[in-house]
């Protein structure tokens, strides 16, 4: 008898929104929780590109004065490199034979001293010249070109020499240049003249052109058969295994190279650049050719020629690969800073990134990067290294966003390696920005997520940073981002976040202060007269940083123990209600729906000395904003938060008062299920008071639940059994079903009556596994408050025909 009463009135107690059918176990109660808390998502911060590629961006915090150079001009390099050819006369011969020049001199000219033309002393004189340039190269033929007198074929190798051994005649030049011009462009040498080895193929071309006078070099035509000529050259001297040092005229045809630098002309100083590169140049000339590369690699027009200029994959990018591989950090630190640069350009290019993966730059770069990080802070080259290590962590960050390479990238562990380097660089500001940059970027995936999160010091060395760059919004801004991933789906990362020493703390003072910043921004466009803030498509830097750490307080509400502590909060809970306060949806919509959201969150937990609880009137009244506006992801926002809240009985009567349940009651009709199961949950609550259930019927209420019963029905039983629970609670003191459900309580019949049929139930046209997931939904949760709805209105029924109700 006394087990007949309990289970009467098990059966009579009214259903809160979180009530359940069935005992649960710890680890389901806590599953349900998190189901009914949220995280939140938002978008990595933007950072734009600038237009002028720099070793040194424009937000670098350096001046300049204090950092390598990033523009040169041509004539800088005659200097840079270590020749002088003002006091040095060139002397071809040297170049490549020993044996010397046979020339039959005649009687009018005894001289055989080599002559290099002076320009013309006027425009006109010029001009002159370069008509007679074009009638020779109309009315000269390599057939013509030299007399038999000048060398016998048995002494052909000294031919090299002697061609350029001319008087001092414009015309002769250009006859030798004209025969230039057949040669570079033609298979091979039109005489019979048999060259000794590779070099002696290209030396007479190199020898001729790399001796004339700059005026006659800067003519088009000849700078385009210098960038042929120093192909050649670079074949002739890859076949005869002479590039590196084992060659014995080395210098002498560094020098010849070096002259060439002084040409305007990039292609040409890329096919130089590649030659002295592989000749393996070093000290001060290292730093010149360096300079080179990142002068050519800084303008965007050069990339196609870069790309295209390989041989037999020999391509600059090899070059400057080796030096960052091979060179010693300490002693060619500014020469690896150029290098890197020119590096950091390329990989702006798609076709070039790829070539950089292709060649193990990822693995290089990060082998480079443990190398800096070795050296010391009490190192003499410590700061200086900084600003290589800028340049790379750049070009890595380019890299985050190229699949292959970040595939390459989580295999070799950058993730430990960034952030050593950022907690020995933690007072280098343009260091700090590259690496947050990367690693906010590498966050957002979660293998890199997952590595970021196993490393227990990145918690304490994220807390130090924000402290240390409190105002440095490109800094704080990503290192929230970083921890709103660390926190959106790890408890663990959770739980050591907030362990941490003043880690809300910190939080809570970075709120503050861009808060601040951001009111004293909304006043200064208010004071101006008549030009009003004209409402941005994205939010402000301080809203923006606001949303990112609005974001990780909600991802850290989802952890029981931490959401209770926030709850309990007063300052945190304080400053999201100011947010709602001072900020409307239309001002910045993501911002004042993350606050909503994450009051909700941590409305849910009922915890004594809740902060929550003793600002519910508030932040209800506050809310009634959101509930008036036209977006509707603010209304449901709202609704969630009146849901939970509505669990006490204050809130509940301001709802009536408010006449706020006529606006739930309207949500019904909305067909959407989302906003319909958060509004009946804020009918559910209101029923549970006896004074307040006759609204449901006055207002319409119990028809518009029927219909939204047949309109998801098994489509969504978490809404189903919703729906019957608010039904349940409110026919608790029925007497008749006519006077309880009016004209509903034959469709109401009908409907549950079909919703309890089992076969119904597994007629879904859905996958297996959501079929499995529904199953449990029904059986659990629905059916055993269905069944004790049906029996009580069948018991106060009288039966009459109904109409038949189509199947689910």
């Amino acid at each position: 008898m006394q087990a007949s009463k309990i289970e009467n009135r098990r059966k009579a107690e009214p259903f809160y929104w979180l009530s359940v059918a069935k005992p649960k176990t710890s680890a389901e109660i806590v599953n349900e929780a998190r189901d009914a808390l949220r995280t939140v998502r938002t978008q990595r911060p933007f950072t734009p590109t600038d237009e002028q590629r720099k070793l040194f961006g424009s937000r670098s915090s350096q001046c300049p004065q204090s950092r390598p150079a990033s523009v040169f001009r041509y004539c800088d390099f005659k200097i840079f490199f270590q020749i002088s050819f003002s006091s040095e006369r060139f002397d071809s011969s040297s170049l490549y034979l020993s044996q010397k020049p046979m020339l039959i001199s005649s009687a009018k000219d005894e001289d055989s001293s080599v002559f290099l033309p002076k320009p013309p002393a006027d425009a006109a004189e010029v001009r002159k010249v370069s008509n007679a340039q074009k009638s020779l190269f109309r009315a000269t033929s390599p057939g013509n070109l030299f007399s038999s007198e000048v060398v016998p074929p048995d002494q052909s190798k000294n031919v090299l020499i002697c061609i350029i051994c001319w008087k001092n005649n414009h015309m002769m030049s250009f006859s030798i240049f004209n025969y230039m011009n057949y040669y570079i462009k033609g298979p091979a040498c039109p005489f019979s003249v048999s060259f000794g080895n590779a070099l002696d193929k290209v030396a007479l071309i190199i020898i001729f052109y790399f001796s004339l006078p700059s005026y006659i070099l800067q003519i088009e035509d000849n700078i385009e058969n210098l960038c042929l000529a120093c192909t050649k050259l670079y074949q002739a001297l890859n076949e005869g295994n002479m590039l590196g040092k084992r060659f014995k005229r080395r210098n002498v045809l560094l020098k010849t190279l070096y002259k060439l630098v002084d040409i305007d002309s990039d292609p040409l100083c890329l096919k130089l650049a590649k030659i002295i590169l592989a000749m393996k140049v070093d000290g001060r000339n290292l730093l010149s050719v360096c300079k080179l590369a990142f002068k050519i690699c800084k303008d965007k027009k050069n990339d196609l020629i870069v790309q295209n200029d390989t041989f037999q994959n020999d391509a600059l990018l090899d070059y400057l690969l080796e030096v960052l591989r091979n060179e010693d950090l300490q002693k060619n630190n500014e020469a690896l800073v150029y290098c890197m640069g020119a590096i950091k350009f390329m990989s702006g290019n798609a076709v070039l990134l790829n070539e950089m993966v292709n060649r193990g730059a990822v693995e290089m770069l990060l082998q480079l990067m443990k190398q800096i990080n070795n050296i010391k802070e009490h190192d003499t080259y410590f700061s200086n290294l900084g600003h290589l290590l800028v340049q790379l962590t750049a070009t890595v960050r380019t890299l985050a966003d190229f699949g292959p390479a970040r595939c390459r990238l989580s295999c070799s562990g950058a993730v430990s390696e960034l952030c050593v380097a950022l907690e020995q660089r933690g007072g280098d500001k343009d260091v700090c920005t590259c690496i947050v940059r990367i690693l906010s970027k590498l966050s957002s995936y979660n293998d890199f997520c997952a590595a970021l999160a196993d490393c227990s010091r990145c918690y304490i060395l994220f807390l130090a940073l924000l402290n240390k760059h409190q105002k440095q919004q490109d800094i704080v801004i990503r290192i929230i981002f970083i921890l709103g991933n660390l926190t959106a789906k790890n408890n663990k990362a959770r739980e050591q976040f907030f362990k941490e020493k003043e880690s809300v703390n910190t939080l809570t003072s970075l709120f503050q202060t861009y808060y601040e910043l951001d009111l004293s921004t909304q006043r200064w466009y208010h004071d101006r007269k008549g030009k009003e803030k004209n409402h941005l498509k994205h939010p402000s830097e301080a809203e923006d940083v606001l949303i990112k750490l609005i974001r990780v307080l909600a991802n850290l509400s989802i952890h029981p123990t931490i959401g209770a502590a926030l709850a309990a909060a007063h300052p945190v809970v304080g400053l999201l209600v100011t947010v709602l306060e001072y900020k409307s949806v239309d001002d910045c919509e993501e911002l004042v729906i993350n606050a909503a959201t994450t009051i909700n969150n941590l409305s849910y937990y009922q915890v004594k000395d809740s902060a929550v609880q003793d600002k519910k009137l508030h932040i209800a009244e506050k809310l009634l904003k959101l509930l008036m506006s036209d977006n509707m992801d603010a209304v449901v926002e709202a609704v969630r938060v009146f849901g939970n809240l509505s669990q006490h009985h204050e809130i509940r009567d301001f709802i009536m008062q408010k006449n706020i349940y006529k606006f739930m009651i309207t949500l019904l009709d909305s067909k959407k299920r989302d906003v319909c199961f958060f509004a009946c949950g804020v009918l559910l609550n209101l029923t549970v008071d006896k004074n307040k259930r006759a609204f449901l019927m006055e207002e319409g209420g119990i028809g518009k639940l029927v219909d939204c019963l047949q309109d998801f029905g098994p489509a969504d039983w978490q809404l189903s059994c919703l729906i019957c629970k608010t039904l349940w609670n409110y026919s608790e003191n029925i007497t008749s079903t006519a006077s309880c459900f009016g004209g509903d309580t034959d469709t109401l019949l009908a409907l549950l009556t079909s919703l309890l049929d089992e076969e119904v139930e597994l007629d879904c046209s859905l996958d297996r596994d959501i079929m499995d997931c529904q199953r449990v939904y029904w059986e659990r949760e629905f059916k055993p408050v269905a069944e004790k709805l049906l029996d009580r209105i069948q018991s106060h029924h009288s039966f009459l025909p109904a109409e038949p109700i189509t199947s689910f």
